[in-house]
């Protein structure tokens, strides 16, 4: 069984390692440019100052600078990384879904199952061998996107926990691609044919994701409230990574009076046109500004727990697919 996985797979295989090459013959010539770049300007003082309670203002507007210049220089690579978090899901189209469904619509399953092979069996060696495949693939995707995306995070006030860049780093890719492969196996099991389940395997893979990023992950750990007064000088006591999950300037009774905002006036609470600053939103004196955020530190936390459902999504579904796989004729 694995000399016939092999001969069935190698081809794939070939052309998987071929696209990663390819792919890594792009990405790290970039990588190399964005941490020269990153060096030359300062940057990587500025990320252990800023982390500091006590950092000066003059050293914070100097730093903020130089991140502005950053992400003015290379913010177009957000583009690139929106299509590098698709990486697994490719896996599974190409690796899960076929690995089943071809097999059954070209008839091929029979003549293995009759030869002393088992469907047990079976589906144990194969999708043991392409698990185990998959998870090396993951693991070089992770440490890889981990190394090319560290500036853009460091750069980008909200961090590593950006919705974006938190999917392709770390552990996480490692669940979504197994899980990727899992939902592809699944769908071959059900559907029996390749294209269907491939279609199958993209739409529930794009409808998990997003639900777990909008609706869990926001709330895998109890979020903090921040709140500062309007009148202020620098900026808020919040430090810079942290996750930022919805804001807003309230009256002192609590009452919301703009959301997805904040307000900051000298003091004295006056503009520069004599107004009361906020007069025109119908502030009441003691307003202040309202954060709910997820704080930086918790990102392994995260990634651990994200990670965690996904394997468990993932061996469930290859659960079902070994069940599957007795009833199919």
């Amino acid at each position: 069984m694995i000399w016939l996985t092999w001969r069935q797979h190698r081809k794939q295989a070939f052309f998987t390692v071929l696209a990663f090459a390819v792919l890594a013959a792009v990405l790290v010539p970039i990588g190399l440019s964005m941490r020269n770049t990153f060096a030359d300007l300062g940057l990587a003082d500025c990320v252990g100052q800023l982390a500091r309670a006590d950092v000066a203002a003059s050293t914070r507007e100097a730093c903020d600078a130089g991140f502005h210049r950053f992400s003015n220089q290379y913010g177009s690579l957000n583009l690139l990384a929106v299509l590098l978090i698709t990486l697994p899901v490719l896996v599974g189209l190409f690796w899960g879904a076929p690995l089943v469904a071809r097999e059954v619509e070209q008839g091929t399953h029979r003549f293995v199952w009759t030869q002393g092979v088992g469907r047990t069996r079976w589906a144990l060696t194969k999708f043991g061998l392409v698990g185990a495949a998959v998870l090396l693939l993951a693991i070089g995707y992770g440490l890889g996107m981990s190394w090319w995306v560290a500036p853009l995070t460091q750069a980008a006030y909200e961090g590593r926990l950006g919705m974006i860049v938190f999917d392709l780093q770390g552990i996480v890719p490692i669940g979504y691609t197994l899980f990727a492969v899992a939902l592809g196996v699944f769908a071959g099991t059900v559907w029996k044919r390749m294209l269907p389940a491939m279609g199958i395997t993209l739409a529930g893979f794009i409808g998990v994701r997003a639900a777990v990023a909008l609706l869990a992950r926001p709330h895998y750990q109890p979020a903090r409230t921040q709140t500062f007064p309007i009148e202020r000088e620098g900026p808020p006591e919040i430090s810079r990574g942290d996750w930022i999950l919805t804001q807003g300037v309230r009256n002192p009774d609590g009452t919301m009076i703009a959301e997805d905002t904040r307000i900051q006036c000298p003091p004295g609470g006056k503009g520069p046109d004599g107004r009361v600053c906020g007069a025109e939103l119908g502030l009441q004196p003691g307003a202040y500004n309202w954060q709910l955020y997820q704080p930086a530190d918790r990102f392994w936390l995260f990634q651990g727990i994200e990670t965690g459902i996904f394997l468990a999504l993932a061996l469930l579904l290859l659960y079902l697919a070994v069940r599957r796989l007795r009833r199919i004729s």
